[in-house]
């Protein structure tokens, strides 16, 4: 079960920092990342992670991952966070804050997939994000305190 968390977390990683339009590519990135497996898993592996094939900006086809409010489940203190960015946040390092601008330091390759997560739970205390490689930059909203920003990213870093 072990390897197909990690098959799944390569996933949604590889989705979340490249365009891939079929699963042939799909297959050659995971063997890329040591992982091999046939066309069925992989198959019902996209199914299993909600993942859906639409029109890219260039209008190609492309898998996409879908948005976290279309897979969240309820968390210990009964709030609600998306269920696969708790899995995805285990690159998180620190956070440091300056004005209206927090920066997140990642292990390498991280911080793509966890600053498309922030973008898509539209918290109202962030406007946007910049990611790196290893680092999210936020913008805070005018007048937000630091203590108002973590307690909205902890619904997806728990261990913010």
């Amino acid at each position: 079960m072990k390897v197909k968390k990690s098959r799944l977390d390569a996933i949604r990683l590889i989705l979340s920092t490249q365009e891939i339009g079929s699963q042939e590519e799909m297959l050659n990135e995971l063997a890329k990342e040591g992982f091999t497996l046939t066309q069925a898993t992989l198959s019902r592996d996209l199914h299993q992670l909600r993942v859906v094939k639409t029109v890219g900006v260039q209008g190609k086809y492309r898998y996409v991952l879908p948005r976290p409010s279309q897979y969240r489940h309820e968390g210990e203190q009964g709030e609600m966070r998306p269920a696969a960015v708790i899995q995805e946040t285990a690159g998180y390092l620190s956070i440091k804050f300056s004005g209206n601008i927090a920066v997140i330091h990642t292990k390498p390759s991280y911080a793509g997939t966890l600053a498309y997560h922030i973008d898509n739970c539209d918290f109202p205390e962030i406007i946007g994000t910049i990611a790196g490689d290893d680092t999210v930059m936020l913008i805070i909203a005018e007048g937000t305190g630091h203590t108002a920003v973590l307690r909205a990213l902890r619904s997806i870093i728990p261990n913010i």
